[in-house]
């Protein structure tokens, strides 16, 4: 995951040349794109690259375009979330990474490639003035992809996730542990998502579960935990995000940054975050209490509201 700025730029450079739309890609209308929820939101395809990239949008007004966190596909966001920021005047956008639930193609979960499929999705749905968005291991990609595409971006917002560079606190080993089992239940969802250890926290994780589960109809299929879980090995790495040239970007960028996270994230510790301050111009930090790895998911309608403010301001 290291790479030097031309490596960078060589990686935009590949994406952008890259970039062949067939006869059939879709140009969604405003008609076409207004749903009145994420949980009925159909999914739609563009053709890229000779591959299909899946995602639905959900809401009218400005773009904001999300990257999805490791093992998530259109259908781990919260719906109550993805709704709540629709009703803030903003046109909501998430999509499969390529091989990963409807998506086509080769899958993979080295950042360039996130970085490529969200931007050719970005290319093909001709949007402007776009706010992108990364959870995760999609923060990742959202940093990468600002730096490459900055001037095209006017906001980003990362959900618990990380910054490049030496970390001053490691991820702990529950989460690879637990990120390594197959399937999703209850349990699971709370240990890596919410603060176990916390009721109101355990509470909200079962709303948080049924919001997300509800949804029984064109429902994208799992990410397969054996394959995921060797994509990025099974214990803490310090640091995650070793790149140089993306901490320096975020030393020196223009561009306004938020940063939405938790007091009890596993794998990627907020400590990471506020060990930097001073020394990042744009960014805004925000963090939940008894929460964990899923902030906005515990608190949907107050982080979507933070979001809003950020977006319009």
């Amino acid at each position: 995951m290291s790479m030097s700025r031309r490596n960078i730029v060589k990686v935009g450079t590949s994406a952008a040349v890259a970039l062949t739309l067939s006869s059939q890609a879709v140009t969604a209308s405003a008609a076409q794109t207004a749903t009145q929820s994420a949980s009925n939101a159909p999914t739609r395809y563009v053709e890229v690259g000779g591959r299909k990239l899946a995602y639905r949008s959900v809401g009218e007004g400005k773009p904001f375009v999300l990257f999805n966190r490791f093992r998530g596909t259109l259908d781990t966001w919260d719906p109550l979330f993805i709704d709540s920021l629709a009703a803030q005047g903003f046109r909501v956008i998430t999509f499969d990474y390529s091989g990963l639930g409807f998506s086509t193609g080769e899958k993979s979960y080295s950042p360039p490639s996130l970085v490529k499929d969200g931007r050719e999705l970005i290319v093909a749905l001709g949007l402007k003035n776009v706010a992108i968005g990364g959870w995760s291991i999609g923060g990742i990609a959202a940093q990468i992809y600002l730096a490459l595409f900055g001037q095209e971006v006017s906001h980003v917002v990362l959900i618990a996730t990380t910054p490049p560079g030496a970390l001053v606190k490691p991820a702990e080993q529950l989460f690879y542990d637990t990120a390594a089992k197959p399937g999703i239940d209850l349990e699971q969802f709370t240990i890596v998502f919410f603060e176990p250890a916390d009721e109101a926290s355990r509470a909200a994780s079962k709303r948080s579960f049924d919001r997300i589960t509800q949804r029984k109809a064109d429902r994208a299929p799992d990410v397969d935990a054996a394959w995921a879980i060797s994509q990025i090995g099974n214990k803490p790495q310090n640091p995650v995000f070793p790149s140089d040239d993306i901490l320096n970007l975020l030393k020196s960028t223009k561009t306004p940054i938020l940063h939405l996270g938790a007091d009890h994230d596993i794998i990627f510790p907020v400590e990471n975050w506020y060990a930097l301050n001073g020394a990042l111009p744009t960014t805004r930090l925000v963090t939940f209490p008894k929460s964990g790895h899923g902030p906005q998911h515990q608190y949907p309608e107050e982080s979507a509201g933070h979001i809003a403010s950020f977006l319009k301001a």
